[in-house]
């Protein structure tokens, strides 16, 4: 552990939390260099939705290794790439009748968003870009302009300009899109007219806040009639977590641009997109770029994934049935510990329960890493618990941890007892 203190930056947080060495990892398992095994409730915050070490993705990989496919590309063609591409379009895009053409960004999500804002001001030629409260869209400049938290947004040491803040639907009771159709149709609103409006159906770190599908399509109706692009932020909500492989499928609209990255890689290995609707491709080449945006391991496991998850509806089925699992010990929670709970939040299995105060939800997740799981915690106060395993997590494992979860609330409410007598 020494050399982590003295060598590594103080900017780590996750390593502040669970501090252990991990040396292994198989499933919805993670084990240390001294042999103690952890559940993982965390999943590399969304990028491992179908676990660790994959059986069948890692065959696909070593397979590729083995036989010397190419590793690094730039965006030049490359068989794993034109793989990846066709399995997307027969899996995902052609079933959902979404018509995208994919654009290939720097490896992580903040890329992918920074991508998306930048295209949909070259393409309107206007600057503002609508976005929400409680929202978390990456760290890098544009994408931190977005991004609602103050904690993230002090990190900046630069003014983060070129955003407008609007409600969140159920943000302290002020109906958002009401203020935003005002403030658009107001001469003296004050909103300069904005190219592109970002959001994430459901929000992460936000607090697991979940727009209804009636605001969603409202919202895509107010960007219609006002010409201005819809951009939906999945790159933690998609790939399933939700229960769909994009979020705003239930919804039934159809958004201008979608940022994916996490588990679209499938293996947890870097990769990040945007979608855009085929009329909004006007790049010239190498106008955006970025040297790692053609991982094509990545590729590779990602086409993997989704064909063998998304080429059916048992994947869908099983994170569903998953969810009700959650569901009925948070509502159970829920009843037995008013003193420590608030509501259940969430959708799918991004799901997670409020806690009175981030204090409370900081035992519950201490708790449940001492007694071999790893959870976080999430919101402007770090007051939800997380519920976010792997997507394959089978039933016996999900109700495991299930159980740690109940032995922690159960414990730190004996606590909140001990005190208050």
């Amino acid at each position: 552990m020494d050399i982590f203190k003295k060598k590594e930056s103080n900017v780590r947080s996750y390593s502040n939390s669970f501090p252990v060495v991990f040396e292994k990892a198989k499933g919805s398992w993670l084990e240390t260099q001294n042999g103690e095994r952890y559940l993982d409730f965390l999943a590399g915050a969304g990028s491992l939705n179908y676990g660790h070490n994959n059986a069948a993705l890692k065959q696909a990989l070593l397979e590729y290794i083995e036989a010397d496919g190419i590793t690094h590309g730039l965006d030049m063609h490359s068989s794993a790439k034109a793989t990846f591409l066709e399995a997307l379009q027969q899996y995902i895009l052609a079933p959902r009748d979404l018509d995208y053409k994919v654009q290939f960004t720097g490896p992580t999500g903040t890329n992918a968003v920074e991508a998306a804002l930048k295209l949909a001001r070259k393409v309107k030629g206007r600057n503002n870009i609508v976005a929400f409260t409680n929202g978390f869209h990456g760290c890098t400049t544009g994408a931190l302009a977005a991004t609602g938290n103050q904690h993230h947004r002090q990190g900046a040491g630069t003014p983060l300009t070129g955003v407008t803040r609007i409600p969140y639907e159920g943000y302290a009771n002020v109906d958002g899109l009401s203020l935003f159709e005002t403030l658009l149709n107001d001469n003296s609103g004050g909103m300069d007219k904005p190219a592109a409006v970002l959001l994430e159906t459901v929000q992460g770190e936000g607090g697991l806040n979940v727009a209804s599908k009636e605001w969603l399509v409202r919202l895509e109706a107010i960007c219609k009639a006002n010409d201005i692009l819809m951009i939906v932020d999945d790159i933690q909500a998609g790939c399933g977590r939700t229960g769909t492989f994009f979020s705003f499928e239930p919804a039934g609209i159809k958004p201008d641009m979608v940022t994916l990255s996490k588990s679209i890689g499938g293996y947890g290995l870097p990769m990040a997109v945007v979608l855009l609707k085929p009329e909004l491709d006007t790049w010239k080449p190498g106008e955006h770029n970025g040297t790692f945006r053609g991982n094509n391991h990545a590729f590779v496991t990602a086409a993997k994934a989704l064909e063998l998850y998304w080429s059916n509806d048992q994947f869908e089925t099983h994170i569903t049935a998953c969810s009700d699992q959650v569901r009925a010990t948070l509502e159970r929670s829920l009843k037995r510990f008013p003193e420590l709970f608030v509501k259940i939040k969430g959708r799918g299995m991004m799901i997670g329960i409020e806690c009175n105060d981030g204090d409370i939800a900081e035992q519950i997740a201490r708790t449940c890493f001492a007694n071999g799981m790893v959870i976080e915690t999430a919101g402007p106060n770090d007051e939800v618990v997380k519920f976010f395993c792997p997507l394959t997590i089978s039933t016996e494992e999900l109700a495991q941890g299930l159980n740690i979860f109940e032995g922690a609330t159960e414990k730190v409410a004996s606590k909140l007892i001990k005190k208050a007598s």
